[in-house]
């Protein structure tokens, strides 16, 4: 649990600065799937640094996912969320309310819900079906994205935070699935499952980030991520919760994934100052009376 609040501190810290950097980017071709965006956004050093916080996530995630459920992973990661929050509070001087301190609170207290419900792992490998449908999701997802590209700004930006989000819990789910890395793993369509739905996800995020409602992307994100890989877990890989609080991990999920969707407005990169429109905290100049 630990090792998965780790990653979500890296993954909320790595959102803050992606988003700007995604923002500041000169937009690409305008696609679902915007290779062009991504290149231009990787010019940047804070998209940079955020990449390099996704990979020492990304390590603290696979850590997590050999020890605890995916359930308890899922809303763990969905809590990065509570973490952008806070950063954007001291790096971009972002004001909190009162409101969503207790949503920051509620994450919390949901986390440590599910820490005292969850059980080990469960034990199951997952079968061939399990594996090739996974890949199929990942293709799925990339497919999405190719759609979205021509959809209005709001469903736009909603389609493409599930579908990225939908990425990301399939390499939530395939790392479960992987059970060494070895050359027999070469063989095992979860491997391509995870290099498919993580590299899609992340052309799909850049491009919700820099074009439509990115609130309404990481709120559909945060719902992709968590509730399909829990169920998986659940259904088909044997994950459990400690003896008689099976109640507790799914009121520590809900609480936790509900107050990570209240604080989705940061996964929001500052606006760019607009020329034309006068700054209400600055005086105007005064001007020279023409006589």
């Amino acid at each position: 649990m630990v090792c998965a609040l780790g990653a979500a501190v890296c993954f909320g810290t790595a959102s803050v600065l992606q988003a700007v950097a995604a923002r500041a980017a000169e937009p690409g071709t305008g696609s679902g799937v915007d290779t062009a965006l991504l290149l231009r956004a990787l010019r940047q050093w804070r998209y940079l640094a955020g990449l390099g916080l996704d990979g020492a996530g990304f390590v603290l995630q696979i850590i997590a996912l050999r020890h605890i459920p995916i359930y308890a992973v899922g809303a763990a990661l969905a809590a990065s969320l509570a973490v952008t929050a806070v950063v954007a509070a001291r790096l971009l001087r972002v004001r909190l309310s009162g409101t969503e301190w207790a949503a920051v609170a509620v994450v919390c207290a949901g986390l440590v819900m599910l820490g005292l419900a969850s059980g080990e792992e469960g034990s199951g490998t997952g079968s061939l079906a399990l594996k090739l449908g996974l890949l199929a999701v990942a293709g799925l997802v990339l497919v999405t994205g190719a759609v979205a590209g021509g959809l209005p700004d709001r469903s736009r930006a909603l389609t493409l935070g599930l579908a990225a989000g939908t990425g990301f819990g399939v390499v939530e789910v395939a790392v479960r699935l992987i059970d060494d890395i070895s050359l027999s793993a070469l063989s095992n369509p979860a491997l391509y499952a995870l290099l498919l739905g993580g590299g899609a996800a992340f052309l799909l995020l850049t491009s919700a980030l820099q074009r439509g409602s990115v609130t309404t992307a990481t709120a559909g994100m945060v719902l992709g991520e968590t509730i399909g890989p829990a169920v998986v877990g659940v259904a088909w890989l044997g994950d459990r919760t400690r003896e008689g609080l099976a109640w507790l991990a799914v009121a520590g999920f809900a609480v936790a994934v509900a107050g990570a969707l209240a604080l989705a407005r940061f996964g929001e990169p500052p606006a760019r100052p607009d020329p034309d429109r006068p700054d209400p905290d600055r005086p105007d100049p005064v001007r020279p009376d023409p006589a």
